[in-house]
């Protein structure tokens, strides 16, 4: 029985790992938990439908942690929230029927491209312009995307509606905490739609130790994100969505198998 046990375990701690560190970087940044952990599942030969399922359901639990630590770190913008949570439950709802049903892996390689681009800017902003915060403009429509893309892509939310809220000028500390507190009620709305349209067999073993992982390092992330200058936090959000961008790009070009 002990054998048994630590060869399951040990076939499990790599996840555990991914998910610590995934975690970390997204509730540090406000993204990349979900793309990490889906190209990661992709990579094993898990369908797309499933393995957004899978993420997503590990996110529900660290999400709800994440959110916690950034409400007690007060890095949440209520007033943002409430602009936010709407549009990206529907959104969020519609991508996870939609991709329950048809491939979702048609639009993702450009809208790739196009958070790429954006994470080069945000590198470039990061450097050369003092971060000058502002209310933004174009919250609905952006929830809406960022929800849905959350969805058929397996992670999204995170670097479509963070970088977009720091193209307009919102706080990044701010932007951050209240980009995870959302995503948690967000998670659990697509979550629950997978549900209901792939039974439990759409989650597989995998998300046992993405779980753990994540659920251990989201009360660090809304710490870092408080302490960290907001010229760091811009430098940081661009380097990260453009490697894990351009990764995905990359991939679909062929050049990685």
């Amino acid at each position: 029985m002990i054998d048994a046990f630590i060869a399951n375990f040990g076939a499990i701690m790599p996840f555990i790992l991914i998910g610590f560190g995934a975690q970390m970087i997204d509730g540090a940044l406000g993204m990349a938990y979900g793309v990490i952990s889906s190209t990661l599942l992709l990579a094993l030969g898990v369908p797309p439908s499933r393995a957004s399922a899978s993420v997503h359901v590990a996110e529900t639990f660290t999400t709800g942690v994440s959110a916690i630590s950034h409400i007690l770190h007060r890095n949440v913008d209520w007033k943002l929230f409430s602009r936010l949570i709407i549009p990206g439950v529907i959104g969020g709802v519609t991508g996870a029927y939609l991709l329950s049903n048809i491939d979702g892996a048609i639009i993702k390689p450009f809208v790739q491209v196009y958070l790429a681009s954006i994470g080069l800017y945000l590198i470039w902003r990061g450097f050369h312009l003092p971060p000058k915060p502002r209310d933004p403009k174009w919250v609905t429509p952006l929830g809406l995307v960022g929800g849905f893309m959350d969805a058929t892509g397996g992670g999204g939310w995170g670097p479509v509606v963070t970088s977009n809220l720091l193209l307009q000028g919102s706080s990044p500390r701010h932007t951050i905490g209240t980009v995870n507190t959302v995503e948690f009620i967000l998670t659990m709305a697509i979550s629950l739609t997978f549900l209901l349209h792939l039974g439990w067999q759409a989650f597989t073993t995998y998300t046992v130790g993405l779980l753990i992982g994540g659920v251990v390092a989201a009360q660090f992330g809304a710490m870092l994100a408080r302490r960290v200058a907001p010229r760091v936090l811009f430098t940081a959000v661009g380097i990260i969505l453009t490697l894990t961008s351009l990764f995905g790009v990359v991939k679909w070009l062929g050049f990685i198998g």
